[in-house]
């Protein structure tokens, strides 16, 4: 269940009780008038299905709430009720299956943004696996994907995509092309100052390495598994998994095959530094082009199930 508390105009209260008692799914409604001071108006609480959520903030966007007063919109994690559950039953659709398409927009706007934080993960992610390459080891591999922030802007890209959003596709380019070359760069010099320490050696990046070699040699399963990641990473977020989120970022070798390219440069390797580079692009590919088309299939079938849903008379 989704709790909407929204400050309304005292002029357009009616119109908003109106939608909310017309929206299937909702319930526990609740005007307060004149409770509102920041902007002035009215206060009207509801509890709403999350299935049917989507459609009642797009209601509401296009009575302008959003510009005159303030839609809030939260989860309920426990809602004891029967009116709630009756709401759930009669709304169209799974929760699960429900993606609310505002949340997912300042979701992916937030987690794309080119900030210190994020810029620092990747850093440290990029320098994590480079440590695994050069030791041959799996685990801190696998540590440095469950570190790397990338799949926010992923996410951003392919949300941009579908929703037609320029600024939030040029906001998120950035913040991957941005953050690899600041990781790139600063590993480079990581890799320059463990050398020099005798802690890194060309001979260890050159050597036999059946743990990690598959950084630098890209291949169709690369893409295959890329593809799948972005799937499940675009379902994970869509329906508030974020469990399954981690397993994504363990999947694909985007950090790692950064890093293996900043040590191949840095010591002048271009045979590994372009192979890595090539399987850090295609995962890049393979997890957008994923994440786009699962989005597309949601937006499609939902859109189906709520005009089905409309197409039925009630009972």
């Amino acid at each position: 269940m989704l709790h909407l508390r929204l400050i309304t105009p005292a002029d357009t209260t009616d119109a908003v009780v109106r939608l909310i008692e017309n929206t299937v799914g909702t319930t526990h409604l609740t005007v307060l008038p004149g409770a509102a001071r920041d902007p002035a108006g009215d206060v009207v609480t509801c509890d709403a299905a999350r299935e049917a959520g989507d459609g009642l903030i797009e209601g509401l966007r296009a009575l302008g709430i959003d510009e005159v007063g303030s839609i809030a919109v939260g989860s309920i994690d426990l809602s004891l009720s029967r009116r709630a559950d009756r709401a759930e039953d009669e709304a169209p659709g799974e929760g699960a299956d429900a993606v609310l398409w505002e949340h997912l927009s300042e979701t992916t706007h937030e987690e794309s943004t080119l900030t210190v934080t994020y810029v620092a993960f990747l850093v440290l992610a990029t320098m994590i696996a480079a440590c695994g390459v050069v030791l041959d080891n799996a685990i801190l591999i696998v540590g440095a994907m469950a570190v790397g922030p990338e799949f926010g802007p992923l996410a951003g890209v392919c949300t941009a995509l579908v929703q037609r959003a320029p600024r939030l596709a040029l906001r998120s380019l950035i913040a991957l092309l941005v953050g690899f070359a600041a990781a790139m760069v600063v590993t480079v010099g990581f890799s320059w100052f463990m050398d020099a320490v005798g802690l890194f050696s060309e001979g260890s990046l050159e050597g036999e390495r059946p743990n990690t070699g598959f950084v630098y040699a890209p291949d169709w399963f690369s893409f295959v598994v890329a593809v799948l990641a972005g799937a499940a990473g675009m379902l994970s977020l869509t329906s508030a998994k974020s469990g399954a989120l981690v397993g994504v970022a363990i999947s694909v070798t985007t950090v790692p095959a950064a890093a293996n390219a900043a040590i191949a440069l840095a010591y002048r390797d271009t045979g590994q530094t372009w192979g890595s580079t090539k399987q850090l692009l295609l995962n890049l590919l393979g997890i957008t082009l994923a994440g786009t088309l699962t989005l597309l299939l949601q937006k499609y079938l939902w859109a189906r199930e709520r005009a089905r849903t409309a197409a039925t008379p009630p009972a």
